[in-house]
This record gives C-alpha cells, structure tokens and sequence, in this order.
C-alpha cells in the first residue's frame, strides 16, 4: 500500500474535500457545514492526507480572531479507504505544526455527546502532546457562528479544550507515540490482509459462479459473520440489515432460541433428512402449529410439506386447485411475484422474470391489483365483469391468487375493504382463493398472518421465507381440510422433510408467538418507520415520494427514474443493506428484521435520509472552494 504523506489544502482539492465529506463519517456526524470547508476562515488552515495523489482525509482549522492562543478544528473527514491507519489523529498533529499556527498553545472543538469516535480521537492527541483535556458542556460550534445564527435542529455540543500543546520532547511522550506508531502498522498491515483476501473470495465468486448471480453486485463485499440486525465483512466492517434476507430472516441473523435448538438437535444425533417419513421433528413442529398460530385463530388447515421454497408451494397450491375444481385457467394481478419456476412464473407479474421462461407462460390470467389504473377505478367491479360475462373471453379459473401487500411488485397495499371483496367475489364464483403470504407472512405486516386484518379465511396459503425461523429452506402449503384431496405421492419431492428447519420453527413460535409482545412491537416499530419516511418525503418534494407498504414491510416510491437505486447503492456505501422493488426497481424497500431495535431502526432511517440527500447531490454536484 502507497505511504500517506500530509500537507496544506489547495484551492483545486475543494471537489476531492467535498467528497470526503459527503461520503465518509465525518467525525461530527451532526455537521451540516460542508459548504465552508474551504472558505477564507480555512485558506491557511486547512491540511489534506494524500496517498498516490488522491486525497484521503482531510481536516480544517480556524483561528478565532478574539482568542489569539486558540486553533478551532471545525471538521475532520476520512475516506473508507484510509480509516483505521492513524490518519485523523496525524492530520491533527499536521494541522497545530502549520506556520499559520505558530505560537497558538490550546486545540479547541465541540464534539456531540453521541459522538464516540471524535471523543477517543480527540483524548488520543491529547494523550500523545502530554496535555490536559477539559470539556464543557452545552457548547454549539460557535467560532463562526453564533448561537442566534445556528442551525436550531443541531444536537447540543460539549466544548473539547486541550492544552498546553507543546512539542513531543520527553521521553515517554516519544514511548507513546512510538507504541501507537507500531499498532497503527499492524493495524495497516491486519487491513491489507482483509482487503486482499476480500478481492481474492470475490474474484473466486466471480470466476466460478455463474452469471446469474445479483445480490453480490448490489452488495460487492463478503460477509463473514451475522447477529440479529448486523452483518460483518471478512475486512471487518459492520453493515445494518434491512434486508433480512429477502424476507427469509424475520427474527435476524442467528436468533438465540432458534440457533440453541438446532445445536441441541444436531448434538442429539436427530433425523436430518426424512422425504415425508414420521419424525418427532416434524410432528412437534405440527402439534405447535395448531397450538399457537392455527386454533387461536380459529383456522382450520391441513398441512402440507412441498418442498424447500416458496415457489414449490405455490406450485403445489395451483396444482391442488385445478385438481380440486376441474378447472384449469388461474387468475393473478399485475406486479404479481410467486416465484422462478414455470407455473409461478405464469402468474407473475414482471416482464423480465417472465421471460426467462424460454416458453409460452399460458392458463393464467393478470387483472389489475388495487390502485393500479389509478385512484377511482374499482378493479373488482373489472374483474366480477369478466368474470359474469360470458363473452369476456376469460373461462371460470380455478384459483385466484393474491398477496396482500406485493414485496417484489413494490409494496403496492391491497385495502381490508377490497381484500374482502376479493373474498365475496371467488365464494360467489366457487373460486378457490389462495392467499401467497411467503413474503408478508409469519409477522411481517404484524399479526402472523398478512390477511388477519381483513378476516379472510382463504382456502389455500403459501408460507415460505421465514416459517422456519432461522433462513433455513422451509415451506408450507395450508389446504382446507375438504380440498386435501392428493393420491398418496401424487405431488412429492426429496426435500419436504428438512427436520433441523421443523426445530427451528418449532422454536420460533415458541419463543415469539406464544403470546402478544411481538405483534405489539411490530405495530409500534411500524409507526416509527412511517413517521420518519413521511419526513423524508416531506423533505423532497421534488422527488414526489409516495409511502408504500405497511408493517415492517414499507418503503418510498420515487419519480425520478433511478434514484431508489442510488439510494440504495449510497445506503449501502455508509453501512446499510437494503433492496428496491417495483417494476422499474423505483420503489425503496425497508425489510428490516421485527426483532431490530428502535435504535436500529432510527439510525439507519437516519442513514436513509442522508444517502437521499447524496443521491440527489450527486445527480447536481455542489461547486466547492469557488470563495478561494
């Protein structure tokens, strides 16, 4: 790795600081003074780290007029690429030592009371000049600005004063700084590991996997470890989750109870593999699926294991309905997913998975979802026309199929009022409803299931994703009870019997569906997501963003072509994983695991709110330094 060397700022860095400070963690996470990094009050006092000519940190400094002996830092930036090498604390050291600095004795700058990094920081240079630090509370960054013209949204700051600031002359100062000298080299080296072996696994993925891969491109770094609503890369960057794994990880990364029963399970020597064979495994995970989610609602569902995902479900259900009823056509909606294989992808919605089919996609029929002809448009009264009409040119189906909130679609919401409709419409037809809750089920928009809400009672669900609990390969097909009519074998595959996801679902519904105190969490963390996007949406209105979804199932629409993406892709440059939806990807999706904290919730909102403002930034760049 090319040294990194210090020097003063130049005019022509203004766009490479700007940068920095637009990207990076600034150390005061609360600035919003990016514009006068580079003003007169900083022309002499402003320091750049440079490494192969590109500018890697910065810091600026202020000299109050009316404290002679004061050096004010206003701000510190690093880039990712030089965080963890020392490189703050050096711009520091460069900064007093500047010519315009020369007989100044004290360091001053006001740092959040959140603020934890710029804290060790600052106590670090302290430490290394052998001075005192003395902190007062209740501060703003007042050196050029004045209580009176301050930002009245900016968090309160604790006034840093470290003095005296005399050279590093004896000879423990020196040890000190000799010592952190070492460990900055090892940290430098530790990190050249990482970012080598990274490249290295993601050369191999590359290479050797095949093209279809998509989620590594949107997230280009290799996960290592994961624990509730965090991950971690092999280089040791930490990222929030709200993602969850497409919706497969509804109580986090490696849940506790859930991880504790498959250890027990695997330790006890337990069946792994059983086709459709008895197991205690499987009839524990039946007996308290009755208990705890099925009788309390007052449902009543055969249970049936298709196979590992939720399109095997799905398959089976349409398969099951056209058995049942003799008929063959299956009604679904536009921005419909059910999943990959051929008879899911007939009635599916987009057009790009659609194709990949390589043949015609054929029985099926798409009618409008809620709301998408447009406000005023009862696309219920559309499809009971159809479906009256003789000449419609649509033959009675079999099945209507229909998620109640479409994750994939763009989080477009079907009212209680028209799911209910939809409900009369298929009894009145002797239509057999199927409800898909792979994706909004098992907690996601709260109650367990996503049509509770509604008081429906389908006749067939799909559940996939999250009923094992834990992201291993799971799902269910719910029949009521007169419809089970399969022949023994007659619809069969070699992975129905995953016994370690029957422990670890089992232990899911023991540990959080046994009582209220999840769904209730859901609900209460559901109006935080919303309130906080609402003043994202308020904020630009510019972008005409539309709030979509409910549950911890929500996102943003955007108008701009593009933009959801690069908010995700900024999301993801400041730590945090997240996915678009919709046709045109202009939908940004939050599905963030029901367990995440509050405060988890609230920082990556707040992540989300600042990569708005870099997406929208970068499209119409700021000019930086032009005052110099």
């Amino acid at each position: 790795m090319q040294p990194i060397s210090y020097r003063s700022a130049r005019a022509e860095d203004g766009p490479a600081l700007w940068r920095i400070a637009r990207d990076s963690r600034v150390l005061d996470l609360n600035s919003p003074y990016h514009y006068a990094l580079l003003c007169q009050s900083f022309a002499d006092t402003c320091v750049v780290a440079e490494r192969a000519g590109d500018v890697v940190g910065f810091v600026s400094g202020f000299l109050p007029p009316t404290q002679a002996e004061v050096v004010f830092v206003w701000q510190v930036g690093v880039d990712a690429s030089a965080r963890g090498q020392g490189v703050a604390r050096r711009l520091l050291e460069t900064l007093v030592a500047l010519p315009a600095c020369a007989g100044r004795s004290a360091l001053e700058t006001t740092i959040t009371p959140s603020n934890a990094a710029s804290d060790a920081l600052f106590r670090s240079f302290a430490r290394h000049r052998g001075a005192e630090v003395e902190v007062s509370p209740g501060h703003f960054s007042g050196a050029l600005l004045s209580p009176g013209e301050a930002d009245a949204t900016h968090e309160p700051e604790h006034l840093y004063r470290i003095a005296p600031l005399q050279a590093l002359a004896c000879a423990a100062a020196r040890q000190v700084e000799q010592q952190v000298e070492q460990q900055v080299e090892q940290q430098v080296e530790q990190q050249v590991e990482q970012q080598v072996e990274q490249q290295a696994l993601l050369g191999l993925i590359e290479t050797h996997e095949s093209e279809v891969r998509s989620y590594v491109r949107s997230f280009p770094t290799v996960f290592a470890s994961a624990q509730g609503s965090h991950l971690k890369d092999v280089e040791g960057r930490e990222y929030l989750d709200f993602f969850s794994g497409a919706g497969a990880l509804n109580y986090g990364h490696n849940p506790a109870p859930m991880v504790a029963a498959a250890r027990r399970y695997l330790d006890s020597g337990g069946v792994l593999h059983s086709l459709d064979m008895a197991t205690v495994a499987k009839a524990n995970f039946l007996r308290r699926f009755q208990e705890l989610i099925l009788g309390p609602r007052g449902l009543e569902y055969k249970v049936q294991f298709p196979g590992p995902t939720g399109t095997n479900a799905v398959e089976s259900a349409l398969k099951l309905a056209r058995k049942v009823t003799g008929r063959e056509g299956v009604i679904s909606f536009t921005n419909a997913f059910h999943g990959m294989t051929l008879g899911a992808l007939a009635v599916t919605g987009n057009g790009f998975k659609r194709a990949g089919a390589g043949v015609s996609l054929g029985s099926t029929t798409s009618m409008p979802f809620e709301g998408f002809l447009g406000e005023g448009v009862d696309t219920l009264d559309l499809l009971g026309t159809f479906l009256e009409e003789s000449s419609s040119g649509v033959d009675l189906p079999a099945a209507i199929l229909v998620e109640t909130v479409q994750g994939e679609g763009g989080l477009n919401t079907a009212s209680v009022e028209w799911l209910q409709g939809l409900q009369a419409l298929a009894r009145k037809h002797e239509i057999l409803l199927v409800v898909d809750d792979i994706q909004a089920g098992c907690g996601r928009t709260g109650a367990f299931f996503s049509f509770e809400e509604a008081g429906l009672q389908p006749d067939l669900v799909t559940l996939s994703k999250s009923i094992s609990g834990s992201g291993l390969p799971m799902a269910l097909v719910l029949i009521r009870p007169d419809l089970d009519v399969w022949a023994p074998g007659e619809h069969n595959g070699t992975f129905r019997g995953n016994n370690l996801a029957f422990v670890t679902a089992t232990a899911a519904l023991e540990a959080h569906w046994s009582g209220p105190a999840l769904m209730e969490a859901v609900a209460e963390k559901a109006r935080l997501v919303r309130a906080e996007l609402e003043a994202i949406a308020s904020a630009h209105p510019e972008l005409e963003p539309t709030l979509r979804g409910r549950g911890l199932m929500q996102g943003l629409e955007f108008a701009l072509p593009g933009f959801a993406s690069e908010v995700a892709r900024a999301c993801f440059e400041r730590g945090l994983i997240l996915e678009t939806s919709g046709s045109r990807d202009q939908v940004l999706k939050l599905l963030p695991p029901l367990t995440t904290s509050a405060d988890d919730l609230r920082r990556g909102l707040a992540l989300i709110a600042d990569a708005v403002q870099v997406a929208l930034e970068a499209r119409a760049p700021l000019a930086v330094g032009a005052s110099l």
